[in-house]
């Protein structure tokens, strides 16, 4: 399959890749409104998960010239996937997934207690050493430069390193899958955590003063945005891409941690079959809510990709299902019109509100039999049918990447 422009109408401004997969009313308008801006590139590009977001549309490809919408990149900057195929097949892993999975809630901090607060499960009280050094290797310097710019943004200091290697809640997960192949995959979904947030929101309420002071009115605020020429721009695009290098660590650190439960709780005597080796592992690491300067159509441009992965020729991406859904690990056909673009999963079809009053736990029991996973009336809102159908949105985007490996979960953490 290929795009189509929205509703037909070249005029709309939208390349959208929705053959199956139609998008709502809302979603419609959102995407329209978004490419009406002065500074949008040739057109914004939809992908077929999209749907409503904070002031643009997740599952969208924002290319722009002089300017940046800070709640187009969003508030979880940098949030995105990591895959490792490891050297374990499906017969190594242990009969009680129930057990692993306990084990590795135990080893990544994830969830939201006491509203963040003083003992809150989903951070460390106490970072392990490996969290520690790589804070202080990588990211402390460069953040206390960031703050000494912006000291609004002090504090971020405090659960900067509290919060790194840890997984989040809403749609966040951490999953153990197997492939076409039986090989025994670690796969997880995660952010820039607090910073990432506290950045995010910090920016999107300066770009609105700033244009508040310039007397420009949009159709919808949350399209504030921050001209290239403005010294409010340099500021935001250090913090930015600050937190998108700590987003690429978190993911790194949790999959470490994991891979030592994994490795902890299979037995080695069991591990005998004779190609298992590490020459089996490989891994896959993108984001896909973020913003970055690349060349398409012979120009230097801002690709803000909100819930779109990166996928030029031979870019490798990761497309995750829902709970008890298939997910892919994909390979880029290098699509000009969608910006070298993929879709980052399913896509909602519901607001969470709506998914917790139409579903029962029978139905996500039912969603995701065989999964060793949550089952309760608090993950209601990310049951399988709150989403696309992913067999249809990767049918819809043929053209922009190719399957290399499907992935099914038996085991599913969740924040």
């Amino acid at each position: 399959m290929s795009y189509t422009w929205l509703q037909g109408d070249k005029d709309s401004g939208v390349k959208a890749w929705m053959d199956g997969v139609p998008f709502d009313a809302n979603t419609i308008e959102q995407l329209k409104r978004t490419a009406r801006l002065p500074f949008i590139f040739r057109h914004v590009a939809a992908m077929p998960d999209a749907h409503w977001g904070l002031g643009s549309t997740v599952g969208s490809v924002i290319p722009t010239r002089g300017a940046i919408v800070p709640a187009s990149v969003g508030v979880d900057i940098g949030c995105g996937m990591m895959a490792l195929r490891t050297a374990y097949r499906a017969e190594h892993l242990p009969d009680s997934l129930s057990q692993l999975r306990t084990r590795l809630e135990a080893a990544v901090p994830h969830g939201r207690t006491n509203k963040g607060g003083a003992g809150d499960r989903g951070a460390w009280s106490d970072p392990p050493a490996g969290v520690c050094s790589t804070f202080r290797d990588r990211l402390a310097s460069e953040m206390q430069k960031i703050i000494d710019a912006t000291p609004e943004l002090e504090r971020i200091q405090g659960k900067a390193l509290s919060h790194l290697g840890t997984l989040g809640g809403g749609n966040h997960f951490l999953e153990v899958c197997l492939d076409e192949s039986d090989c025994v995959w670690i796969m997880l979904h995660s952010g820039s955590r607090y910073p990432g947030n506290a950045i995010g929101q910090h920016f999107i309420r300066e770009a609105k003063r700033q244009l508040d002071g310039w007397f420009i009115e949009l159709p919808d605020p949350n399209l504030a945005y921050i001209p290239q020429k403005s010294p409010l721009f340099e500021t935001y695009v250090r913090a930015l891409r600050w937190a998108q290098t700590y987003a690429w660590h978190n993911r790194e650190i949790m999959m470490e941690r994991a891979q030592e439960v994994l490795s902890d709780t299979i037995d080695p005597g069991s591990v005998i079959t004779p190609h298992t080796s590490s020459a089996d592992e490989m891994t896959v690491h993108c984001h896909h809510n973020y913003a970055e300067l690349e060349n398409h159509y012979g120009r230097n441009v801002w690709i803000t990709r909100k819930g779109a992965v990166r996928a030029r020729q031979g870019d490798m991406g990761i497309i995750p299902g829902s709970m008890g859904a298939r997910s892919y690990i994909v390979r880029g056909k290098g699509c000009a019109d969608s910006f070298n673009s993929c879709s980052h999963g399913a896509g909602r079809v519901m607001s969470r509100g709506e998914a917790k009053r139409r579903f029962t736990v029978a139905d996500h029991e039912a969603a995701t039999q065989g999964v060793e996973c949550r089952k309760d009336a608090n993950v209601l809102d990310e049951t399988p049918g709150a989403y696309k159908d992913i067999e249809a949105v990767m049918a819809a985007q043929s053209d922009l990447v190719e399957i290399v490996h499907t992935l099914k979960q038996v085991v599913c953490v969740k924040g």
